[in-house]
């Protein structure tokens, strides 16, 4: 520890920096790698132990699902051969019956309990072994004879619940599960409709279930289609509410494994469809807790982690000190670029990968000098181009022109209309200065381009028909100065002159979200799908017509002022008309003080 700092102060403070960034770096990252595969190793050993006790328990829950499966279809084969061979074959007013029931009864005592033969209207009409009703029972109003009589196609078994319903010389009373099925019987030549009550003993199931042992603290339990338990090894203390089980959630899975995070707990759930009842067998497995085996193989990968994080520490140090003395006189080369003297000399030295750090930034120095040299001659193209553009606005025919009609509207003594379009022209040439402002409000522009469909509608004779719709609440935001006058110019040179109809003009605007939109839509002659490709590319050359400002030059002005991801979008198909769409954000006027 003393001889470390002595030597530490034999460094000088700018080389102790560097040193022990870079050695920090470097020991930091070493212990992120190392502490992600020794966590890696770990959790692959975890999961492979997980996995194996999963599979051993999946089997075991495979076959005890196959052993229910068995009993109770065993249980239905009692039920139809009590059905089939002895009520549907006999009279119920001899003897007969009672034998056939007594010999079946005798044969499968060890899962049935009692077989009960119950009239329609609710009278024990046979029972094994004899038993007779309870007085105040009333069986008409228990829910298996309502549930049974009333789907009378199918054997329905009930939950497990206490053997109550007959007289039985016994001090307690068993748990059982009914199965119940509406029957046919004769009874002295008539046939009429009855109840066959078999008790199933429900100690089968405490037998099966109670011996099974799932590995890592796991268990099964059984419910029915509806999540209502059936048997749960942790029963009493579900019903005292001790223990949470999330059957109900269970009971909704398909047959398969899951891996379920349930009451904050990573549990695997395998769930069993019980054939014909649809009762679900579950068996549950917590993930594997960490063993002997595994604290052992923990130490273990820790010690080999310590070992490769020393031996990083020491080649770490080592490239730490070769690496600082060239990266010094990098940084001090770049200092001084950043003070402003782009006339530094670098030299590139030290390992590949400083060396080629300092040739790129000495190639970077030498593009920022071109590149500063370009900037200055673009400003002075964009200012040039903007000139140009207002200079190249006012298409000198279509003043002309309007003028023409204004002289023609006052020689045939029709002054109102010469009065309105002399006024729309004044608009249009106002809105077209706005005191040399580039951005204006969405307001002017709609102003600006009504003006002008006016005077061309009377210059054309109304051979066309236009619309405007507006949202008002977007009135108030910025748009570009001339960006649909020159679209709609379009429009109506390339898209409704040599039309044989009459053409429509449609333009709105409208606001999505942060996006402030505009389209202009006619039904003119449209274009291909090659001029719609070329329309807004550097290739495209402009018709001589109108005034010039084509849309590959709105669409720049657009790009120019308000950023790449605005613009222009053409669709269009021949003979069908052409939509333009304008996209620009959606700033309120004034917000960036624009005033170009």
């Amino acid at each position: 520890m003393e001889k470390g700092k002595f030597s530490l102060k034999n460094l000088s403070i700018k080389n102790l920096s560097i040193q022990s960034s870079i050695f920090m770096y470097f020991t930091v990252t070493a212990i992120i790698a190392i502490a992600l595969i020794s966590l890696i190793i770990f959790q692959r050993f975890t999961n492979s132990l997980n996995a194996t006790i999963i599979e051993e328990n999946s089997g075991i829950v495979g076959q005890l699902g196959e052993s229910v499966d068995s009993y109770l279809r065993n249980a239905m084969k009692v039920s139809d051969s009590i059905y089939y061979n002895v009520i549907k074959n006999t009279d119920i007013s001899n003897d007969d019956i009672k034998r056939g029931m007594n010999l079946i009864y005798v044969n499968n005592d060890n899962m049935i309990d009692d077989i009960a033969l119950i009239s329609g209207k609710g009278e024990l009409i046979e029972s094994m072994p004899a038993l007779r009703l309870k007085d105040n029972s009333n069986v008409l109003e228990k829910d298996f004879f309502k549930k049974s009589m009333a789907e009378s196609e199918y054997i329905n078994f009930s939950m497990p619940h206490i053997r109550d319903l007959f007289d039985r010389n016994e001090s307690s009373y068993s748990w059982v599960i009914s199965l119940s099925r509406a029957v046919e019987v004769t009874d002295e030549g008539k046939a009429t409709q009855a109840l066959l009550l078999i008790n199933l003993n429900y100690m089968y199931f405490e037998e099966i279930f109670s011996n099974v042992n799932l590995g890592n603290g796991g268990y099964v339990y059984l419910t029915n289609d509806y999540g209502d338990i059936i048997w749960h090894p942790k029963q009493n203390e579900i019903y005292s509410g001790r223990f949470k089980e999330d059957n109900k959630y269970a009971a909704t899975l398909k047959d398969g494994i899951t891996a379920e995070n349930l009451s904050g707990k990573n549990i695997t759930l395998n769930v069993r469809t019980i054939g014909y009842t649809g009762w679900k067998l579950v068996g549950v497995t917590p993930s594997a807790a960490l063993g002997v085996d595994g604290i052992k193989f923990r130490f273990f990968v820790l010690f080999v982690a310590d070992l490769f994080l020393f031996l990083l520490a020491m080649i770490n140090a080592f490239i730490s000190d070769k690496i600082s003395n060239p990266i010094k006189r990098l940084d001090g080369s770049v200092r001084e670029i950043e003070s402003g003297n782009l006339d530094v000399e670098i030299v590139p030295s030290g390992s590949y990968e400083v060396e080629h750090l300092g040739k790129s930034i000495k190639n970077m120095l030498g593009r920022i000098k071109v590149l500063m040299s370009d900037l200055v001659a673009e400003h002075n193209a964009k200012r040039k181009s903007e000139f140009d553009t207002l200079q190249s606005q006012i298409n000198p025919h279509f003043l002309y022109n309007t003028l023409d009609i204004i002289v023609w509207m006052i020689e045939n003594e029709n002054s109102d209309k010469a009065v309105n379009i002399v006024t729309a022209l004044a608009k249009f040439f106002r809105i077209s200065l706005s005191k040399g402002k580039n951005i204006i409000t969405v307001k002017d522009e709609v102003e600006h381009v009504r003006n002008y469909l006016m005077i061309q509608n009377m210059r054309f004779k109304n051979r066309f028909e236009y619309s405007i719709d507006v949202d008002e609440e977007v009135l108030s935001y910025s748009s570009l100065k001339l960006m649909l006058q020159p679209l709609v110019e379009n429009a109506i040179y390339h898209g409704m002159e040599f039309m044989d109809g009459d053409g429509e003009i449609d333009v709105k605007v409208f606001k999505e979200d942060d996006s402030l939109y505009f389209t202009i839509t006619d039904n003119g002659l449209g274009m291909s799908e090659d001029m719609v490709e070329t329309l807004l590319s550097k290739d495209f050359v402009p018709s001589k017509k109108g005034s010039g400002i084509g849309a590959k030059n709105v669409n720049e002005r657009i790009k120019l002022y308000f950023g790449s991801e605005y613009g222009l979008k053409v669709e269009s198909e021949p003979d069908e008309g052409t939509k333009i769409t304008i996209h620009l954000p959606a700033v309120a006027y004034g917000e960036n003080d624009e005033d170009r």
